[in-house]
């Protein structure tokens, strides 16, 4: 009797690869994303850096082009109502040219969120993706003279309570504080902090830290996803 165990070792490699082939996207969900967890409590601090761990991300929608012109006319786009003002809940749905698409909260092990790792684990498109997020950063007072700094790969751009306050563009990689956005002032509660990244191909990831008015990493608040939390 011929089985897997007896099998020459080129035929072997042919029927695992045909057996994998044969897995739908469900059964590839391929396995947690390394860099990324579940928050485990409702408010986060950001790191010792200063940088935001805690996003709502939501499932990638084909996109391409990362030229300004390209990046401005994907995120200008009206894929679901309300893109620009929702505050997206974990495990909510929109419906994107009439594919289902869900926001996931995550916490980031990194100082970056590595949307590849978000993406690959999900058995959904890594390339040619754009990639939504959104987080609150909850202050106990108000803040004036900060900067938000930012960096990705590749594209993005970013909005503070509604107003886009910076965008990088092209195939770039992810370099901390790449692009800093004027100086602006953070309300007293929470505030709305929303991205859009485009990838062409390869990797992506997206990093994000406010600096205070002596340019040093802002703390002293939280990060909250609403529902996110057992």
């Amino acid at each position: 009797m011929l089985t897997l165990s007896n099998l020459p070792l080129p035929s072997l490699t042919l029927a695992l690869g045909s057996a994998l082939l044969a897995l739908g996207p469900d059964d590839a969900a391929r396995r947690p994303a390394p860099s990324l967890t579940r928050p485990a409590a409702s408010e986060k601090a950001p790191d010792a850096e200063g940088f935001i761990q805690r996003w709502l991300i939501l499932e990638p929608i084909r996109a391409n082009g990362l030229t300004d012109s390209a990046v401005q006319a994907a995120v200008r786009t009206e894929y679901f109502p309300h893109q620009f003002t929702i505050i997206p809940r974990d495990g909510e749905k929109v419906t994107v040219g009439g594919t289902n698409l869900t926001w996931h909260a995550v916490d980031s092990k990194d100082y970056n969120v590595n949307l590849y790792h978000f993406a690959y684990a999900l058995g959904k498109p890594t390339s040619y993706a754009l990639f939504w997020a959104v987080t609150i950063v909850d202050c106990p007072e108000e803040i004036s003279g900060v900067r938000l700094a930012i960096g990705s790969n590749a594209a993005s751009v970013w909005w503070i309570n509604g107003q886009e306050v910076i965008g990088i563009y092209g195939d770039r990689q992810c370099v901390i504080d790449d692009g800093v956005s004027r100086r602006l002032t953070l309300r007293k509660g929470p505030n709305v902090v929303r991205c859009a990244v485009v990838n062409g191909g390869g990797a992506t990831d997206f990093c994000a830290r406010f600096l205070d008015s002596e340019e040093k990493p802002l703390k002293g608040f939280t990060l909250s996803a609403p529902d996110a939390a057992p």
